[in-house]
């Protein structure tokens, strides 16, 4: 299940990053469409940061030695 979040979580990161590149190149009146969908990028990648380490922290990931 968490790992489920996780990939949940960035592939929302991912769509974000996309609609801000859109927003980019076809936006012309200079709105905050591209601003606003960056910053949640930038807090879901913050949230998925904090979860990657809870997760460690608690032993629900945990790294594969060979």
């Amino acid at each position: 299940m968490f790992k489920a979040l996780i990939v949940i979580l960035l592939i929302i990161i991912l769509l974000s990053l996309t609609k801000g590149l859109h927003f980019l190149i076809k936006d012309d009146d200079q709105s905050n469409k591209m601003v606003k969908s960056l910053t949640i990028r930038i807090v879901l990648s913050i949230v998925l940061f904090v979860l990657l380490l809870v997760g460690y922290s608690l032993g629900w990931i945990v790294p594969n030695h060979a």
